[in-house]
């Protein structure tokens, strides 16, 4: 009798062709793109993470010109190696070298210094929000859930009211809008 299994019968089989359950709770999934594997050229089906700016822009809470603004930051922010990817040093691998960040590193951090300096820097509320929700690509309510201001949690919806701000600032001042537009 020690050999016997049960049958499995409660267990009804997942369907390949839709997210899982698991991946529907880390945020929304576009719908699925039908195109062909480059290395096979077997027929396959691809699904995007939605991220935060793409949310609002779909929502209506950003304008495309904020949308914008917030992926040229982004795309700055990679550039400066800011983001918490690392590889090895490259003084472990044998003729490697070590010689700090490059000069499109360098000019691509001191474009995110500038941007970050519209709003004080990184200790204040947008600058903050900026840094992890756009750089980071942290979600509104992670970052809000994260972030003390004056000892007190941001609640998710002022944390979206601060991105909102922040992201219409960076539009001005990426030339995006005309500053006789905002005032």
């Amino acid at each position: 009798m020690a050999n016997k299994r049960k049958a499995n019968r409660g267990k009804v089989a997942e369907d390949l062709g839709k997210p899982s359950r698991w991946r529907l709770q880390h945020g929304a999934v576009s719908e699925p793109l039908r195109g062909q594997d480059p290395d096979t050229g077997r027929p396959a089906t691809q699904r995007r993470m939605v991220d935060s700016l793409g949310q609002m822009l779909a929502n209506g809470s950003i304008t495309p010109a904020m949308h914008e603004a917030g992926c040229m930051f982004r795309t700055q922010f990679r550039a400066a190696m800011l983001d918490s990817i690392r590889v090895s040093a490259l003084v472990r691998v044998s003729g490697g070298s070590d010689d700090g960040p490059t000069e499109h590193q360098a000019a691509a951090r001191r474009r995110v210094a500038e941007a970050l300096s519209l709003f004080g820097g990184t200790d204040t509320a947008c600058g903050s929000c900026l840094w992890h929700v756009v750089g980071m690509e942290c979600s509104v309510r992670e970052w809000a859930g994260r972030q003390g201001w004056g000892g007190r949690a941001i609640n998710h919806v002022q944390g979206q009211g601060i991105l909102v701000a922040a992201l219409s600032v960076l539009a001005v001042h990426y030339g995006l809008v005309p500053r006789s537009m905002v005032a």
